[in-house]
């Protein structure tokens, strides 16, 4: 089975999926996807005590993707560049200092209390796990996944400034909190624990200043490519391109390739640079190609999502540590907010219950799932992969589907 078979299995499941979801559940794409792969793969599971012909093919097709690389190394810059060339900057702009805490301290704190947190849980549950590989998790768990937020926010009607606020966070958090899940990964798989903080420092510096730094270089380059010249369809390849080559470049000197994406589409999605070098023609082929790559690559990252659960070792302990983990996790991430929006909101304009909306609207994804897959069979992969697959169900299913509403009460108490 050759790869151009599995991306048109995945693209046809995509394209009936969301069919369906359009025609009957009305849901967002994001969601309504998750579910109806879900379900599917429910069904498999199901008809595979009649005919297990349909559970081994799905199965036979997950083992060929390495869902790891495949979101982090290839999606991901796509999905972030198209995200933040749609970002209001100037929302952001004014944003963008508790932006910077959020996804810089926030993730911290949040690693740190669901680590301390789950060790006990597990403890209590009678699953012996060390307390290194419970911060690990804790790193894994704690970025929200831009790719969720974004599809999700569109719709739920919350003031550009909060919008500003979740969105701005979830582009940058992710880059981030990677960057802090290998750290501890390098300390847990040392064996004595020990890591000498100098090299903490510069896979910090690395990482995050090399990949922000990558990310205004291409930015500006693109901007000057697209002023240079006005013809649609090459400046659409030019921004294909500036992509494409940022995250090979990234890559190669592992800088961090969506804090790079990230940089460069908001350089090139400013109003002002856009202002200065697209003509109206131009702006709306680049917007509508981005914005179907986004929805083509989101529907495909969902299904595979959905299909992962084929992948889990079910069993009830760790299921229990999964539902336990949820209120954990919301708590942690409320708890780590409360210090930079307690200090913000005197001299930014914060919408009402910003803290609350934060939290619910802070969902988990795919890039979640990823890190949890890169674990070690030694750092209990299989328990942490079903604690993180239950919170990212949950997360989309529950917290996506009811953000919108708890938005629109809070707007109607505050009015």
């Amino acid at each position: 089975m050759d790869y151009f078979f599995i991306i048109t299995v995945l693209v046809v499941m995509a394209a009936v999926f969301g069919y369906i979801n359009v025609r009957f559940l009305k849901l967002p794409n994001t969601i309504g996807l998750m579910l109806i792969t879900i379900v599917f793969t429910l069904g498999i599971f199901g008809l595979s005590y009649f005919d297990p012909t349909l559970l081994n093919a799905e199965k036979y097709i997950l083992a060929q993707i390495d869902f790891r690389t495949v979101l982090l190394d290839i999606m991901l810059s796509f999905l972030l560049f198209a995200g933040a060339l749609h970002t209001n900057f100037e929302q952001l702009k004014v944003q963008r200092w508790p932006v910077l805490v959020f996804a810089t301290l926030g993730i911290l704190v949040s690693t740190f209390l669901v680590g301390v947190g789950m060790y006990y849980v597990l403890q209590v549950i009678g699953l012996n796990v060390d307390f290194i590989y419970c911060l690990l998790f804790g790193a894994l768990i704690s970025p929200t996944d831009p790719i969720a937020v974004l599809g999700i926010l569109k719709k739920a009607g919350a003031p550009k400034n909060l919008e500003a606020k979740i969105v701005g966070e979830s582009l940058f958090n992710d880059g981030v909190g990677v960057v802090i899940f290998i750290t501890i990964f390098q300390i847990a798989s040392s064996g004595n624990g020990v890591v000498d903080p100098i090299q903490i420092v510069e896979l910090f510096a690395t990482e995050v200043i090399g990949g922000i730094a990558l990310g205004l270089l291409i930015g500006f380059v693109t901007y000057r490519l697209l002023k240079s010249i006005d013809d649609y369809d090459i400046e659409v390849i030019i921004t294909l391109a500036a992509v494409m080559l940022g995250t090979v470049i990234a890559q190669y000197f592992h800088l961090s390739a969506p804090l790079a994406m990230v940089t460069a589409g908001l350089i090139v999605g400013n109003d002002t640079v856009r202002a200065s070098t697209m003509s109206e023609v131009t702006e709306s082929y680049v917007d509508k190609f981005w914005e179907l790559l986004d929805i083509l690559l989101n529907t495909i990252l969902f299904v595979l999502i959905g299909m992962e659960m084929l992948v889990l070792s079910f069993e009830g302990s760790y299921i229990m540590a999964g539902l336990i983990a949820i209120p954990l996790i919301l708590a942690c991430r409320y708890t780590s907010l409360l210090l930079p929006i307690n200090f913000f909101k005197e001299k930014l304009n914060f919408a009402p219950k910003t803290n609350l909306i934060m939290t619910w609207g802070g969902l988990r994804g795919g890039i979640s799932i990823a890190l949890a897959l890169g674990l070690t069979n030694e750092m209990h992969r299989e328990l942490f992969l079903v604690i993180t697959y239950v919170v990212v169900v949950f997360s989309i299913l529950v917290q996506g589907l009811t953000v919108g509403t708890l938005v629109k009460k809070i707007n109607e108490i505050y009015k």
